[in-house]
């Protein structure tokens, strides 16, 4: 059954067979509403905007229920309908009392009738509703079985027009596939308004929420949590957790100054090179990837003439995160050569700059703001690439500019 068209359409059908000039449409109806978790609001680009569809996705585990969950309990000036498809009234109940978040306008039903919850939330008239999860839910007009992609399409056809025609946000939960996608048709991702990733490894305490796509808008901003017993904290100063609490020198541990999006932080490379014991070495890495390490390790061997064919390399970024931005290839360089030669770096430098197949360090965007976290932190010296447009620090750090890998090595073991 098609959803009524002449119903509560304000916004949305109700303009929809009408001219408008845009200079005369009215923005007022869209201010948005804070999560209470500034992290959140971040990443959303300010906060929910009324009448959005907001998709977050990740692995089982990682605490995607618990966010929503600490989103509803915080927001405590505002009306919450919690529907839940996987767990039981009591369950919720319980996770609340562990999250210590109270909010007496948090509303439960549990149900995964898709017709049903409609119904519920047209007549509760709530602020803010959450689903968990999207493929709970099934439509009584397809014989499907939820979680198949016509039963996900109509859901979330349903709850975007029930969104945008009461102008009420709605945040599904979704799954992930084994490919790290949102479980359900790709059409699922362009219905929606907002796609939030929530990522993290369990057997680490950090998780990031990105965006991935943001109708309003960047989709350049992240947040960091923390998961501990009492629920998800914000990590507002990532740069200090994500490096080396100690003030041991050790070899093969560098810094790189890094961001994701438009946010700056620093993290540490541990890496190990050692004899390998069988015929073919090793090549593990944990939060990189490892044809890029291949990549780097092969630039190493041809520009520095080190032989690391012979060698087994274990790569790690601390922390449990993943990164993905190019300019870390000078810091794991830098550390792969610090273990290879089980000289320590010194705890006061950092690295940011993108390696070519050549062996030139490549320039990187954003410099000033990578340069700026490494001071902040009490780092003394940067290194960087030569060809980036920075004649002098910002801070008090010192900036070391090098063209080539060969040049790294130098300054790093020969000076």
């Amino acid at each position: 059954m098609a959803p009524d068209q002449s119903s509560g359409s304000e916004g949305f059908t109700g303009d929809a067979g009408s001219i408008s000039p845009l200079s005369e449409i009215s923005l007022e109806q869209d201010q948005r509403f804070s999560t209470h978790y500034p992290e959140v609001d971040r990443v959303l680009g300010g906060g929910m905007v009324p009448g959005s569809l907001i998709l977050v996705g990740g692995e089982p585990g990682i605490g995607k229920s618990t966010l929503a969950l600490q989103i509803a309990l915080r927001s405590a000036d505002i009306k919450t309908l919690y529907v839940s498809g996987e767990e039981s009234l009591r369950q919720l109940k319980l996770r609340s009392d562990r999250l210590k978040d109270g909010n007496n306008e948090v509303y439960l039903l549990n149900e995964t009738g898709l017709e049903q919850v409609i119904d519920q939330a047209t007549s509760f008239h709530p602020d803010l509703v959450i689903v968990d999860s999207i493929q709970t839910l099934f439509s009584e007009n397809f014989e499907s079985a939820p979680g198949s992609v016509s039963q996900v399409r109509q859901a979330a056809t349903r709850l975007l027009y029930f969104a945008k025609s009461r102008s009420i946000p709605v945040m599904i939960i979704g799954h992930i596939n084994k490919e790290g996608n949102i479980a359900g048709p790709k059409v699922l991702e362009h219905i929606v308004d907002v796609v939030l990733q929530f990522e993290g490894d369990n057997h680490y305490i950090y998780r990031v929420l990105r965006s991935l796509k943001n109708r309003f808008g960047s989709t350049n901003e992240l947040g960091i949590f923390e998961m501990r017993q009492s629920g998800l904290q914000e990590v507002t100063n990532p740069s200090q957790l994500l490096v080396n609490q100690h003030q041991d020198e050790l070899s093969g541990v560098a810094i790189a100054s890094t961001l994701d999006g438009i946010r700056p932080f620093l993290v540490e490379i541990q890496a190990l090179v050692s004899p390998s014991s069988y015929g073919t070495p090793q090549r593990t890495t944990t939060g990189f990837d490892i044809r890029r390490l291949s990549m780097l390790l092969a630039v190493v061997e041809k520009r520095i003439n080190l032989h690391l064919y012979n060698k087994d390399v274990f790569l790690n970024l601390a922390g449990g995160i993943r990164v993905t931005d190019p300019a870390i290839d000078l810091a794991i360089i830098a550390a792969v050569l610090s273990s290879n030669m089980d000289a320590p770096l010194g705890n006061k430098r950092c690295f940011a700059g993108e390696v070519g197949l050549s062996g030139e360090i490549r320039a990187v965007n954003q410099i000033e703001k990578r340069v700026l976290e490494a001071d902040k932190l009490g780092y003394r010296e940067i290194f960087l690439s030569g060809y980036n447009q920075i004649e002098r620090s910002p801070g008090q750090i010192r900036l070391r500019f090098v063209n080539t890998v060969r040049d790294l090595f130098t300054q790093l073991f020969k000076s």
